[in-house]
């Protein structure tokens, strides 16, 4: 899809405009529930906003129709960041978006999403299902009085796009770079000036010179906003971000009225939607890259390894202060997830990755 193209369907150049019906009283008649999902996307982003959508669906289906979901992109009843106090508050059922964007309420809540140097889209699962990672989860969003879930992955992120060649560590000091989440403090520890921005800032700001570079998720989401056409450098691997969890939050208040039935099939309307999500943006990611490569000139660059270590040693600091932290709730999350981490980074060697390093070997295929 061409930005231009996107971009309009998307209407992100329009005025936002809210139909007095979107903040009106969601109705129960006949035993149906009328729902509103705000998300943090603009409408149809190839990636999450397309993902927001599916769920949005899928709930209705699965709920055979007596959950009604309608979706409303960023700015159409309240802004991207405001969705996670909108769900709390009542003034939505639910939202769609990425637990990196909830540092503000709790640094504990980071961990659910995405951690530098830590879970795979399929650990992250994992650490859900099997680590008891879900249980902790419920407890920190039971405060904001949300009920949430995980619903998809992008999968490994990248580093970004740069507007010019990084040789070493030296060049990242002072860049004005963004970023989310944990990432957002490791890179600050290492010299970078870290902004927080929405993807459409992040092509204007680049454009404008405002920003030297930033990441957002992977090609098929970021060639969808044209980055390619403001910095033609981009780097891998996305250490800060070795997978990125999306997730649904309902109003736990609202959640607890459902019954039993409903509540396993949003349930399973977000779980069942995990590996779907992750795969489409796996593929999808992978075809991009190709026309991002052949078409648009894009150099495809690997980070030094000066960078990699200097980032593995800030996102050391940066567990040692989460776990000196007051917060005894947030103590409990960083030990389960490093627990389950240390775990993985045991097995996966001889699992996951002994397959990509045969995968790569020199032999006729």
């Amino acid at each position: 899809m061409k930005r231009r193209e996107f971009l309009t369907k998307a209407g992100l150049g329009a005025g936002v405009g809210v139909a007095a019906s979107a903040l009106a009283a969601p109705a129960i008649a006949q035993g149906k529930r009328q729902w509103r999902m705000v998300s943090a996307w603009p409408k149809n982003l190839p990636g999450p906003g397309v993902a927001a959508q599916m769920l949005a669906d899928r709930i209705t289906a699965l709920s055979g129709g007596r959950i009604e979901v309608q979706l409303f992109a960023a700015g159409e009843i309240v802004p991207g960041p405001g969705v996670f106090d909108a769900v709390a508050e009542g003034t939505a059922e639910l939202y769609h978006a990425v637990p990196a964007y909830w540092g503000s309420k709790s640094k504990g809540i980071l961990l659910f999403g995405s951690q530098p140097f830590g879970l795979t889209a399929m650990e992250q699962h994992g650490w859900m299902l099997q680590g008891g990672g879900q249980a902790l989860y419920d407890e920190m969003y039971g405060r904001f009085g949300l009920k949430p879930f995980l619903c998809g992955n992008s999968g490994p992120q990248w580093a970004g796009w740069f507007r010019n060649e990084i040789n070493s560590l030296d060049d990242l000091k002072g860049l004005k770079y963004r970023t989310t989440g944990l990432n957002s403090e490791v890179c600050t520890k290492i010299g970078m000036a870290v902004e927080a921005m929405s993807g459409p800032a992040m092509f204007q700001a680049l454009q404008s010179g405002a920003l030297d570079a930033g990441e957002f998720i992977g090609p098929w989401s970021d060639s969808a906003l044209g980055l390619q056409q403001v910095a033609k450098n981009y780097y891998w691997p996305g250490v800060g971000e070795p997978s990125s969890a999306e997730e649904c939050a309902i109003n736990l208040a609202a959640y607890d009225e459902l019954e039993d039935d409903l509540k396993a099939a949003v349930s399973f309307a977000c779980e069942s939607l995990y590996n779907p999500v992750l795969t489409e943006y796996n593929t999808k990611h992978a075809l991009a890259l190709r026309e991002l490569v052949a078409d648009h000139g894009v150099q495809v660059r690997k980070l030094p390894e000066d960078v990699m270590i200097a980032m593995g040693n800030a996102m050391g600091e940066v567990l040692a202060e989460l776990r000196a932290s007051d917060d005894e709730l947030v103590r409990r999350i960083v030990e389960s997830f490093l627990d389950y981490r240390n775990l993985m980074a045991e097995y996966m060697p001889y699992a996951d990755s002994g397959q990509m390093i045969a995968r790569g070997l020199d032999y006729n295929y």
